[in-house]
């Protein structure tokens, strides 16, 4: 059977065989990327199952130096949190009230470009996209991350409501509140309080996408300051993410409190159980 390599060989434009080559190839180091994090990972389960490298080593047929190069050279299996290979970070534009002029808030722009560097740091690959103004976005989609809320943008609010756990509603006098439907506690930023507080509280989830083929990371405040302290949690933390809920299903929210001025994370805790819906 002809390889992809004896296909591409096989263009005669030289233009479109270079470019067909490189998207191959860049296809070709995600999947190598993504093979060695797979397999870092089993090497770490099974030394954590208690197996020596030394019985990891002879059970695969290779030698213990080279499961440890192998180890060392992975990306960290943590990774696995935000993606593999290519991560898309969805933020939303809002409609400036000025002059009605699409914009992106300052700290989901923040927020989105320190989500990037750190799926960088991690040989992944991000990708930046807006919700356009209406909410439209296809959520069908591997390595979505979507750092939006329903009242930006249909879809959005529609996977949001599978999570069985927390449920976003209006409250009576106007402002968008965080319910615990475990608990029935409804969580209210602070600025929308009496008295106000320079605090809000967030939403962090991964639920399925529309299709039912896969999954999206969504994450999201009552407003942006508390996208930003989810942010600085997932930077901070993510280790610690992925040990307690791994690559599924699962929800919690997060109290940020922020500095007035810079709207900067200045303390961030996660408020809830981390609830896994599998």
């Amino acid at each position: 059977m002809p390889t992809e390599a004896d296909r591409i060989a096989a263009i005669t434009d030289p233009f479109a065989l270079l470019k067909a080559a490189t998207e191959r190839l860049a296809e070709a180091q995600r999947e190598v990327t993504e093979l060695s994090r797979l397999r870092q990972r089993v090497i770490t389960e099974l030394h954590g199952q208690g197996l020596s490298y030394a019985d990891i080593a002879a059970a695969a047929g290779l030698t213990r130096g080279r499961i440890h190069q192998l180890k060392q050279a992975a990306p960290a299996a943590e990774s696995a949190f935000l993606g593999t290979s290519r991560v898309i970070i969805a933020t939303p534009l809002k409609r400036e009230a000025a002059n009605a002029r699409p914009v992106l808030a300052a700290e989901d722009f923040a927020g989105a470009n320190r989500l990037a560097e750190l799926a960088r740091s991690y040989r992944l690959e991000p990708e930046f996209e807006h919700i356009p103004l209406g909410g439209a976005i296809d959520l069908n989609r591997q390595g979505l991350i979507v750092i939006c809320g329903p009242k930006l943008s249909e879809g959005v609010a529609s996977v949001l409501a599978q999570d069985p756990h927390f449920r976003f509603e209006k409250a009576s006098d106007g402002p968008w509140t965080l319910r615990d439907l475990t608990t029935d506690q409804v969580h209210r930023a602070g600025v929308d309080s009496t008295p106000q507080t320079n605090n809000d509280v967030a939403y962090l989830g991964r639920l399925p996408r529309p299709d039912g083929q896969g999954l999206i990371l969504v994450l999201t405040g009552i407003h942006p300051q508390g996208s930003l302290g989810v942010i600085h949690l997932i930077t901070n933390d993510l280790e610690d993410l992925y040990q307690r809920v791994g690559t599924g299903r699962f929800s919690c929210l997060v109290n940020v409190d922020y500095d007035a001025e810079s709207n900067e994370p200045i303390n961030v805790r996660v408020l809830t159980p981390f609830y896994n819906h599998d």
